[in-house]
C-alpha cells in the first residue's frame, strides 16, 4: 500500500476537482508497489500479479470484459466496455503495465516499490511510466459514464507486459486477437505532457533502432608494461568508431541517414514557433547541464522533428578492481538511434551494417548485434477528425486552445496503425521531470487530474467526430 505523509493528506486536491481522490491514489499506490519488472526473470510472478490487479481495476471502472491474455513471455491485459449504440466509434487504448528495472541504492525519496505520496506527487517506479497514465484512463471512463448506463464510445484496452523489453509478443497479440482489437481510433498512452501550464497534444513519435557494437583486439586483457604502444586497444578503437557517428555540429553522421527525413507538418511547425520555451526551466525539469544537440535547431525541434544518436552504455576493462595497467581485450557500446518521419528502422539497420563494414581495420574483430525491437516513427494525420476531437478535449481541460507537439521517445504506434488499420493518437500524463527509467520516479497528481479531465472530455467529443460513426458493430452493445 502507499504511504501518505500527514502534511499531504489533502494532496488529492479540494472537493469537486474530480479524480484522482484519496481512494484512487491508494489504488494506484497498491499497483505501483508490485515490482512488475519485465527484464528480471525472477519478477515474472510479479508481472502476472500486476496483470491480475489491473484486470480488477478495469472491472471497477465498469469494463464488462477484463481478461489476462497469456503469451509465451509475460501476460497482457485486455479490457472492454461497449457503447450502448453499436454504431458508436471504437477506441482502443494501448499502454503497458511492466516497469523498468530500478536500483534501490540509487533512490533517495523512497525505495522503488514502496510508494510514497509527498508534495502532490506519488513516488515509485511505474507511477508515471506507465501505471499512472493507464489509471487516468480508467478514472476518466468512470467519470464519463457517471449518470449513464454505458460510454458514448466503445472503449477497449490493450495493456502489455513486455514493453520495457521490446514488446516481443505484441505482433502476435495483434494478430491473434484482431477481432477484439479492431478499432476506428487507437490511442497510445505512453507519452508525456509538455507542461502543466501549456496545453499541447502530441501528434508524432520518433522511432528507434538499438544495437550493440563490440570490438575485440586480443584474446585476453594485456599488461600495458609489456605491450603498450605495440598492441591493439579495443577501447580506443571503439571510441574511434563512435566518434564517426556524430559530427562536430551534433548531426548524425551515418551516411544516408538523413535521406528520408521529412519536414514537420504545418500544424506542428506552427506550434514549434508559438510554443513557449524557457531554457533554464528545461534544464531544471530534466536535470541536465546543457541543452546539447544538433546545431541550428531549438530544443523542441531536436526532440520532435530531428533524428538523433545516443551512446546508452560503454563497457571496457574491469570495473570491480583498479585498472592495474591493463589494456582491455574487448570493448562494447550500446547504441540508440531515434528516427523521425519518413525514416524506416529496417533501412537504418542496413546503413549501420554498411557503415561498420567500411570501417573495419586489420588486427581487430568486430561484432554488431541489432535488436529486433526497432520501431518506425509515426505521425498522426493532421486533418483527422479524431485528432481535432482530442485538441478540443485538451483545450477544455486546460481552458485554452491546445498546441501540437511531438514525443522524443518511441512507441509501437506505426505497428498499431498497420495492425488495426486506424489512425493513432497520443495522450499521456507524464512530465519531462518525472524520472522515467531513472531514480526517484514520480507521478504529479496535478498532471493525473488534468489527464482525467482531458480524457473524459475526449470520450464526450469523439462520438461527434465526422466520419467515425459505423453502420454496425462486431461487439455486443452495452446495456440500454
Amino acid at each position: 500500500m502507499g504511504t501518505t505523509e500527514p502534511a499531504d493528506a489533502a494532496a488529492a486536491g479540494p472537493a469537486g476537482e474530480g479524480p484522482p481522490g484519496p481512494a484512487d491514489l491508494e489504488a494506484l499506490a497498491a499497483w505501483v508497489a508490485v515490482p512488475s519488472v519485465s527484464s528480471d526473470p525472477d519478477r515474472a510472478g510479479d508481472v502476472r500479479r500486476s496483470a491480475r490487479l489491473l484486470a480488477e481495476e478495469m472491472r471497477r471502472a465498469g469494463a464488462t470484459r477484463a481478461e489476462i491474455w497469456e503469451t509465451p513471455g509475460l501476460p497482457a491485459v485486455f479490457g472492454h466496455m461497449p457503447a450502448a449504440d453499436p454504431r458508436a466509434p471504437r477506441l482502443l487504448v494501448y499502454s503497458h503495465h511492466d516497469v523498468h528495472a530500478a536500483d534501490p541504492a540509487e533512490w533517495r525519496t523512497t525505495r522503488p516499490f514502496t510508494p510514497l505520496l509527498r508534495g502532490g506527487r506519488l513516488h515509485g517506479r511505474g507511477a508515471s511510466d506507465a501505471k499512472g497514465q493507464l489509471m487516468a484512463h480508467l478514472w476518466a471512463l468512470r467519470a464519463h459514464t457517471a449518470g449513464r448506463s454505458a460510454p458514448a464510445v466503445s472503449v477497449a484496452y490493450l495493456v502489455e507486459g513486455e514493453e520495457e523489453t521490446g514488446s516481443g509478443h505484441l505482433a502476435d497479440l495483434l494478430s491473434e486477437h484482431a477481432d477484439d482489437l479492431a478499432a476506428d481510433v487507437v490511442m497510445v498512452s505512453d507519452t508525456m505532457l509538455w507542461s502543466l501550464s501549456v496545453p499541447a497534444v502530441c501528434a508524432a513519435v520518433r522511432g528507434s533502432v538499438t544495437a550493440t557494437l563490440t570490438v575485440r583486439g586480443a584474446d585476453r586483457d594485456l599488461h600495458s608494461g609489456a605491450v603498450s604502444g605495440a598492441a591493439a586497444n579495443a577501447a580506443a578503437e571503439l571510441c574511434r568508431l563512435l566518434a564517426q557517428l556524430r559530427d562536430d555540429s551534433g548531426r548524425v553522421a551515418l551516411p544516408g541517414f538523413h535521406d528520408d527525413v521529412a519536414a514537420p507538418g504545418p500544424a506542428l511547425r506552427a506550434s514549434l514557433d508559438a510554443l513557449p520555451f524557457d531554457p533554464g526551466d528545461w534544464l531544471a525539469r530534466t536535470g541536465t547541464y546543457s541543452a546539447d544537440g544538433e546545431n541550428g535547431f531549438a530544443v523542441p525541434e531536436r526532440l520532435w522533428t530531428r533524428p538523433a544518436f545516443e551512446v546508452a552504455r560503454l563497457t571496457a576493462g574491469r570495473t570491480d578492481t583498479p585498472a592495474l595497467g591493463l589494456i582491455p581485450a574487448e570493448a562494447s557500446a550500446d547504441l540508440l538511434f531515434r528516427l523521425v518521419p519518413d525514416q524506416r528502422a529496417d533501412r537504418v539497420e542496413e546503413l549501420l551494417r554498411s557503415w561498420l563494414a567500411d570501417r573495419r581495420r586489420p588486427g581487430y574483430r568486430y561484432g554488431l548485434e541489432i535488436a529486433d525491437t526497432g520501431s518506425d516513427p509515426y505521425r498522426t494525420p493532421e486533418d483527422h477528425p479524431a485528432l481535432a476531437a482530442l485538441d478540443r478535449a485538451v483545450g477544455r481541460a486546460y481552458g485554452a486552445p491546445a498546441l501540437r507537439v511531438g514525443n522524443g521517445g518511441a512507441a509501437p504506434a506505426a505497428q498499431l496503425a498497420r495492425a488495426c488499420g486506424a489512425p493513432v493518437l497520443f495522450f499521456g500524463t507524464g512530465l519531462p521531470g518525472d524520472g522515467w527509467h531513472g531514480r526517484d520516479e514520480y507521478a504529479d497528481i496535478r498532471a493525473l487530474r488534468l489527464g482525467v479531465r482531458a480524457l473524459t472530455a475526449f470520450l464526450d467529443e469523439l462520438p461527434s467526430a465526422p466520419g467515425l460513426r459505423r453502420p454496425g458493430s462486431h461487439l455486443p452493445a452495452g446495456p440500454a
